[in-house]
C-alpha cells in the first residue's frame, strides 16, 4: 500500500476506450497464466492512433512500460466492459491512472482486479502535464505534484483498501468474508 507513487507520466486525452487500451485480438491471452499476463502488458495502449501518440506506452520488444502513471482526460476506459483493460495496464507496470473522469465499469474493474488505482482529478491535468514529465501521486494528501505545482485529487476513500489487498476477492478473504484459499 503505497503512500507516494512517483515516475514518468504518459498522457492521453479524452475518451480513451478499452479497444485502445487493449485491442480485441489480444483478449485471447489469459491473465491467470503468468507468461500470458506479462504478454498482455506488452500490448497495453497499443490501440492508440500513431498519428496522435508518437510515443508508445510500452516500447516495441519490451514487456514493461517506463510510465507508471497515466494522466488522462474525460471518460477514460469507455467502451466494452473488459477486465483485460486494467489488467493490461497493471501488467505493463502502470500503478495509477489519474483522469478527469472514468467510465464507471472501467473504474469498477480497477477495484475488482486490484491492478491499479483510478484517481479522479479535480482539474484537467491532461493539458497541464506532458508525456515524460516527472509526477508524484501522494495518497496521504490526495494530491498530484508535477512541474513545481500541486493539484488536488478526489480521495479514493473505501476503494483504496480493496485495491491495496489485490482486488475484491483478496479483500474479502483478508476480511473473513469468504474462506481463504486452500493451499
Amino acid at each position: 500500500m503505497p503512500n507516494v507513487i512517483a515516475g514518468a507520466a504518459f498522457v492521453v486525452q479524452h475518451n480513451i476506450d478499452t479497444d485502445q487500451i487493449i485491442p480485441a485480438q489480444y483478449l485471447t491471452l489469459v491473465p491467470t497464466i503468468p507468461s500470458e499476463y506479462e504478454k498482455l502488458g506488452s500490448y497495453a495502449l497499443i490501440g492508440l492512433p500513431d498519428s496522435l501518440y508518437t510515443t508508445r506506452y510500452v516500447e516495441e520488444d519490451e514487456m514493461k512500460t517506463k510510465y507508471p502513471i497515466v494522466i488522462a482526460g474525460r471518460n477514460f476506459g469507455c467502451g466494452s466492459s473488459r477486465e483485460h483493460a486494467p489488467i493490461a495496464l497493471g501488467a505493463a507496470g502502470c500503478q495509477v491512472v489519474v483522469a478527469e473522469s472514468f467510465a464507471r465499469i472501467f473504474f469498477r474493474n480497477c477495484i475488482a482486479t486490484g491492478e491499479l488505482y483510478p484517481y479522479d482529478a479535480a482539474v484537467p491535468l491532461s493539458t497541464e502535464i506532458k508525456t515524460g514529465d516527472h509526477v508524484e501521486v501522494d495518497f496521504d494528501k490526495d494530491e498530484l505534484r508535477a512541474n513545481g505545482k500541486t493539484y488536488p485529487l478526489k480521495p479514493l476513500g473505501e476503494v483504496k483498501p480493496v485495491i491495496d489487498a489485490g482486488g475484491i476477492f483478496e479483500f474479502a478473504r483478508q476480511s473473513g468474508l469468504i474462506p481463504a484459499r486452500a493451499e
